[in-house]
């Protein structure tokens, strides 16, 4: 960084893209389905990005990051950038845009890119698909182009790429690439793209450049090591480029932070949030700008500016400069708590979304300037002072429950005594179809919702409605032929938030949207005191279903693990202690379900590869309290019920001996869009419960045919035992249309016939 280049004082990783109304959802979704153009597409994308730079320098960062807004997904804009476009994709014929939106949704003639979790959040990426093959060039015109736009409001930005390294170690092998092969041996041709980028954005006048390699906050092998020193060094090297920010977040850096440090790169972004700097010295971090996420970008919680001074002036001799930022992007967050009307001004005191975060960081650089404190600090300690002593934090009663807990009340009887009774009561066929839960969500659900919450529609004629769309449901299944049903929760606006509308410890917000993925949002409820049950929840549901047909249908419940990991959860206990009271209350239902009837009872843990630690020393304990969470949710009801658990959005392999350990009579697992390629490691384990590979992926509006469904099925009997295996979609139906539902679930039936004919 020459005298010239500009500090970078006070910023922020990324932002939310969504827009604080979702107005790029809807112009999505408007676009996808042909009710509008391109020309309203980009008009609704340049507002959002508009709004954004505007927005952040009205609250006063010293520095503006662009190219974070994206239309799906940022990594996948990376993909783009160099050029690693599949060719299945490239052979369509369609132009950028197509293209874009045919590796994230897939069209007819070719199955989208595979979607996982982004590290340990609720947030989705498209996997790219690198093999000996791929070839690289540099498409700059995101960056370059948004760069200008700000450029031409006055906005001088920081353009924000994910980094080479970690776009290829987030990775996976094309299909052809022989055995053995890993993206990361591409990573010279790739790295001189980047090169040529950043020349590009050089030439432009862009000061400085993000380049994000969150993956090295997992371990990493001495090679992959090497590989990131290798990068920087020649990226470092060149002779025309702006000064280089690696930022990185989700954990500490550790062996990967020295291996920056004695890189030519000027500023290393550190998540001081969830990590902290090692103990002695780090070689060469005394040449570099430090930025210090010293505020939660994850969380809802208000700093506790003071000790966030303090970690700041520690950090100061440690480091050539100290800026301040947030621990990862605001992208977790939802926009604004001023929205928030209705919350109860003691708990808003509390929180801080998106551009309080910004706030915070603003004032702690102002502090660590010299300046005086502004009344902010005086406000956050009054504030933590009072969320501490809350009296509705803690329920005694709740806290006494758990402490006379017994190993025996999270212990079932063997499976193999469990499956026969449970074999006997279902009568179910071979190959047994299902559904995992939810059906579509049609507008005239929504609008229904939406009247009963604001009073325009009593509960009696909403209940009548949402009855009328179970019994559709029920109709449609029986129709079918599925062999255990579900009454496709209408009356469920998000599969957390609808039990946290229904616990107490949980408060809900009106207008907190994150994005997940793509266009679709979700609302993290609040977790910010000890959990209970007042009531029943779902009974009333499950057994009017249950009313309407002689085959099983399940009660469908989410379980403690997935409700922490899809809510902002209090930090003031370990999270295994607030688990413990989730469960307990999932516990409740689920022995009053079976008490009313209810022979199948799922419960979801979707989130449960997404909590674990990135770091494998921290991951026995997760493991252990996270699988005891759901033991004790299920473990109250009877050997003939049959207890159901889903997992989706993940890699398995590292946590198969924890599915064996939830002790689940039935799993069904994310399996469609990676065509089965989690099986051998559920077969290799000696997994010998029910297993529910997906056979038809539903984050696609792709409906794929029987033969596809066969095809798979066949490749998942190759492993597994048929007498073991369950027929389903990878993930509820929610987020479909019943014109792609239908046909879908047809198709999934009779592959399930063919392949059960001798």
């Amino acid at each position: 960084m020459t005298s010239s280049t500009p500090s970078i004082g006070a910023t922020v990783p990324g932002y939310p893209r969504i827009g604080p109304g979702r107005e790029l959802k809807r112009a999505l979704e408007s676009y996808w389905s042909g009710a509008s153009g391109r020309d309203e597409l980009d008009a609704a994308a340049r507002a959002e990005r508009q709004r954004t730079w505007r927005r952040l320098t009205e609250l006063g960062l010293d520095s503006v990051p662009s190219n974070t807004f994206s239309l799906y997904d940022q990594v996948l804009d990376a993909v783009v950038a160099a050029g690693a476009v599949p060719p299945r994709f490239s052979a369509l014929g369609l132009d950028g845009l197509g293209t874009y939106f045919a590796m994230a949704r897939g069209t007819s003639g070719a199955a989208p890119l595979e979607m996982t979790k982004w590290f340990d959040t609720n947030y989705h990426y498209l996997v790219p698909e690198i093999g000996p093959a791929t070839r690289f060039h540099l498409d700059p015109t995101k960056p370059v182009s948004e760069y200008r736009e700000a450029l031409a409001l006055g906005i001088e930005t920081r353009p924000v790429l994910l980094g080479p390294a970690s776009l290829l170690l987030l990775s996976k092998p094309a299909d052809g690439a022989p055995h053995g092969f890993a993206p990361i041996e591409r990573l010279d041709d790739l790295v001189a793209v980047y090169a040529l980028l950043l020349t590009t954005l050089a030439a432009e006048g862009v000061a400085w450049v993000q380049l994000d390699e969150p993956a090295y906050v997992a371990d990493r092998t001495p090679a992959e090591l090497e590989a990131l020193g290798r990068v920087y060094a020649r990226l470092g090297a060149l002779p025309e480029r702006p000064s280089i920010l690696v930022t990185s977040y989700f954990g500490p850096l550790g062996d990967a932070l020295p291996v920056l440090a004695s890189s030519p790169v000027e500023a290393i972004g550190l998540d001081l949030v969830a990590g902290s700097l090692p103990p002695g010295g780090v070689p060469g971090l005394d040449t570099k700008t430090v930025v210090a996420g010293v505020v939660d970008g994850r969380n809802v919680w208000r700093t506790d500016l003071d000790a966030a001074l303090a970690t700041l002036r520690a950090l100061e001799p440690r480091a050539g400069a100290v800026a301040v930022g947030t621990s990862c992007s605001l992208l977790h967050v939802p926009y604004d708590l001023d929205a928030e009307t209705s919350l109860d001004p003691r708990l808003r005191s509390w929180l801080a979304f998106a551009d309080q975060k910004v706030a915070e960081v603003v004032a702690l650089a102002a502090a660590l300037r010299g300046g005086e404190p502004t009344p902010s600090f005086a406000e956050a300690r009054t504030a933590l002072t009072g969320r501490a002593s809350a009296p509705d934090v803690i329920d005694d009663g709740v806290r006494s429950r758990l402490a006379g807990l017994t190993a025996a009340d999270a212990r079932r009887t063997p499976f193999a005594e469990r499956a026969e009774a449970q074999r006997v009561r279902l009568g179910l066929p071979p190959l047994p179809t299902t559904t995992i839960g939810s059906f579509p969500q049609t507008g005239d659900i929504r609008r229904a919702r939406a009247a009963v919450r604001t009073g325009r529609l009593d509960r009696a004629e909403y209940t009548a409605r949402m009855r009328s769309e179970i019994e559709r449901v029920i109709r449609l299944q029986e129709k079918l032929g599925l062999d255990v049903l579900v009454h496709g929760e209408p009356e469920r606006n998000d599969m957390v938030q609808y039990f946290a509308e229904h616990l107490n410890g949980f408060v809900t917000t009106e207008h907190g949207w994150v994005q997940s993925y793509g266009s679709r949002c979700v609302r993290p409820p609040i977790l910010y005191g000890d959990v209970s049950r007042p009531a029943p929840i779902t009974v009333e549901w499950a057994t009017y279903a249950q009313s309407l047909t002689e085959r099983p249908v399940k009660g469908m419940l989410t379980g403690p693990v997935t409700i922490l990991a899809w809510s902002f959860v209090r930090d003031d206990q370990p999270l295994g202690d607030t688990a413990r009271q989730v469960a307990l209350a999932i516990r409740d239902e689920t022995v009053d379900l079976e008490a009313a009837g209810i022979a199948i009872v799922q419960v979801d843990e979707p989130a449960l590869r997404e909590l674990l630690p990135l770091r494998s020393v921290d991951r026995p304990a997760y493991l252990d309290w996270s699988v005891g969470a759901f033991r004790l949710a299920t473990a109250g009801v009877a050997d003939t019920t049959q207890v159901h658990t889903h997992l989706c959005y993940s890699e398995f392999g590292d946590v198969v001996a924890a599915i064996d350990g939830l002790d689940a009579d039935v799993t069904s697992i994310e399996a469609a869009r990676s065509r089965m390629e989690i099986v051998p490691d559920v077969a290799a384990s000696g997994f010998a419960r029910g297993i529910g590979p997906g056979v038809y992926d539903i984050h696609s509006p792709r409906v794929p045919s029987a033969d596809e469904v066969e095809a798979l099925l066949r490749r998942a009997l190759a492993v597994i035992p048929g007498e073991r295996l369950w027929v389903n979609p990878d993930c509820g139906l929610k987020t479909r249309t019943y014109e792609q539902v239908e046909p879908a679930l047809a198709a999934l039936v009779e592959a399930a016939w063919r392949v059960r004919r001798p």
